[in-house]
């Protein structure tokens, strides 16, 4: 799909990364990129976000491009976007809209389908308008007079319906989560999660540590479904690992709140493993996101380990840094060469004999 990418940049020092990892969502999504418009503004304009100039502009590049879709990288009221799609004459869609859009490409188990269903009616329940207003149905018989139902009132409705049902279908989901994770508890089982901005390589590197074969791509939200596995580490004994789907800036609230069921694995977590992509110039922003999204699913608490990935491409060597007070905070490491993998597990094996938390027994488990 031939795409055109408006992007508005409201003086944000790091306007240009962030375009930049639109531009890459815009083809995680399978867009084609034939055409891009970047605006200055101090702030949106209430009818088009854009100015009505460069709205003209769009309208002759849009047609010019052949682009069958405009592409925004601001999230858009929906008055705007309904004022952009006259004006344009193709579809628009927002920030949040593409982030859904690749979500529903990717989830794969039923859960994560749920997940992603639930987040985009909750968005869509924001979009409704009344352009079918001549369409409303008078109905009529016994006990139906009077003004009848619009189809607006009837979407709206029916949204509300299945959005109770995918909420209670995903209760269930949670409470047997929590059932699954009581029984892993209760042995001396260390619980660690794999946290990280997306595309930080964490896939890559519980599959090094696992060898389960889980997807891992060179793309943004390439997991979205939460894997657990066990795997024996010498020193902390059995570990249960978990590979979580991938924050982004600016994630969006129905999506925090839809994917708190998967997110739920490093809440309850021992230790959170928060992988970083040491190659990008933008990781102490990426770091920052992450520990945004951590707070506001109330995960902040849990103790963390920073761990440098992608070392190969930086020139740097695995190594392990302390705190004052002697406490390990970051491991730099390469998931895909497999360099420095055994400093982190020492590192986990640290934190397991710390806290008190390691079995006894390597029988049964997998040995790296």
């Amino acid at each position: 799909m031939r795409a055109l990418v408006i992007g508005v940049d409201l003086g944000h020092p790091d306007y240009l990364a962030q375009h930049e990892e639109f531009e890459l969502l815009a083809k995680s999504a399978g867009a084609q990129l034939c055409a891009d418009i970047t605006v200055r503004r101090d702030r949106p304009d209430a009818a088009y976000f854009i100015g009505t100039g460069k709205v003209q502009e769009a309208v002759e590049l849009c047609s010019l491009a052949q682009a069958d879709i405009v592409l925004f990288d601001q999230p858009l009221s929906p008055a705007q976007q309904r004022n952009l799609e006259r004006k344009l004459g193709v579809r628009v869609v927002d920030r949040v809209a593409l982030i859904l859009d690749i979500f529903a490409l990717r989830a794969q188990s039923h859960e994560g389908k749920l997940q992603v269903e639930l987040a985009q009616l909750q968005h869509l329940a924001t979009r409704l308008t009344r352009l079918w207003t001549h369409l409303e149905r008078q109905r009529g018989g016994i006990g139906m007079r009077g003004p009848g139902e619009s189809q607006l009132e009837m979407d709206r409705r029916m949204i509300g319906t299945k959005v109770k049902m995918l909420k209670e279908r995903l209760e269930k989901v949670q409470r047997q989560r929590a059932t699954q994770r009581r029984a892993r508890a209760k042995g001396p089982t260390l619980s660690v999660s794999l946290v990280g901005y997306t595309n930080a390589g964490k896939s890559t590197l519980f599959n090094a540590m696992t060898r389960a074969g889980a997807y891992a791509a060179d793309q943004l939200f390439a997991t979205l479904d939460t894997t657990t596995r066990r795997v024996w580490i010498e020193g902390a004994g059995q570990v249960t690992l978990s590979d979580t789907v991938g924050f982004i800036r600016d994630l969006p609230h129905t999506l925090i709140a839809a994917f708190r069921a998967t997110l739920e694995e490093a809440v309850h977590a021992d230790l959170l493993l928060h992988v970083v992509d040491a190659s990008s110039e933008q990781r102490d922003e990426q770091i920052f996101q992450v520990q945004q999204v951590l707070e506001e699913i109330g995960a902040n608490q849990i103790p963390q380990i920073l761990v440098y990935n992608k070392i190969d491409s930086t020139g740097l060597e695995p190594r392990v840094e302390r705190d004052a007070h002697g406490t390990i905070r970051k491991v730099y490491i390469s998931a895909r060469q497999r360099q420095g993998l055994d400093l982190l597990r020492q590192s986990i094996a640290e934190f397991a004999s710390s806290s008190g938390n390691h079995a006894t027994s390597n029988e049964n488990f997998q040995f790296e």
